[in-house]
């Protein structure tokens, strides 16, 4: 299977050849065509599986086909848990639209809002936000989304485990509520189940990651090791492979 057997235009296949990727992966190739047909799905992946992709391309393919946003409106927003994967979505977003004139942003805190406030005065296709700046910026009138086609909430479970479960609920009681739902969760909780009910309408449930699994990508293994010893193994783990960057985490 290619990307071209996906109903996906030439301009936005070019940009999909051009960042380097030539066969879909299976979230891709099971939510493109899903998200094209306009139906809400409820798709559980992992990050390192391509899932930006399987719901940015058909939502470029889509807002292609459309009015561009007017002054303050969003056509497209896109939930996530934090600034960093807020960042990184929107990069994908605008590699993929290259060939497109989408206006594509994102918002997030920890950075002044008034340049954020002046970004969206002309408008966006597509918003990438983290919900408490999301917030800030609807309640100064920043934002309109009375005009809005899509909503996607993006690695859904970690935003309930960071507690935005009540920010969520806010912002979906301001949007309209005629619009296409995207949810991606690592798992399908009971607690993503639960939110799933007042926010997917007749979804297509696609699962690719098989319950408790890793992702591929990630090299793992356990060294079996006395307390005492750990902090000593440590050091000479990253000494003898020579690692230069090296994250820790600890209890406490």
């Amino acid at each position: 299977m290619s990307f071209s057997t996906l109903g996906l235009s030439q301009p936005i296949l070019e940009a999909v050849a051009k960042a380097g990727y030539a066969n879909p992966s299976p979230i891709q190739a099971q939510a493109i065509p899903a998200v094209l047909g306009g139906r809400d799905i409820m798709a559980a992946a992992q990050t390192g599986t391509g899932k930006t992709a399987a719901f940015a391309l058909p939502i470029i393919e889509l807002l292609c086909k459309g009015v561009a946003a007017k002054s303050n409106q969003v056509r497209t927003l896109v939930l996530t848990p934090t600034r960093e994967l807020a960042a990184q979505v929107h990069d994908n977003f605008r590699i993929y639209s290259a060939n497109q004139r989408l206006r594509c942003e994102v918002v997030f805190g920890g950075v002044k809002i008034n340049p954020q406030m002046m970004r969206l005065r002309g408008g966006a296709d597509v918003l990438v936000a983290t919900p408490g700046r999301l917030l800030d910026l609807y309640n100064q009138n920043a934002l309109r989304f009375d005009r809005l086609e899509i909503l996607v909430l993006d690695e859904a479970d970690r935003m309930l485990d960071m507690g935005f479960i009540h920010d969520i609920k806010r912002i979906l009681k301001v949007l309209p509520p005629k619009r296409q739902n995207l949810l991606f969760s690592a798992t399908f909780s009971s607690e993503i189940r639960q939110l799933a009910k007042g926010l997917v309408n007749s979804p297509v449930e696609i699962s690719v990651t098989p319950p408790n699994s890793t992702v591929k990508a990630v090299k793992q293994w356990l060294c079996p090791v006395d307390k005492k010893q750990k902090s000593p193994l440590l050091r000479d783990l990253i000494a003898q492979n020579r690692w230069e960057q090296v994250l820790v985490f600890s209890r406490t």
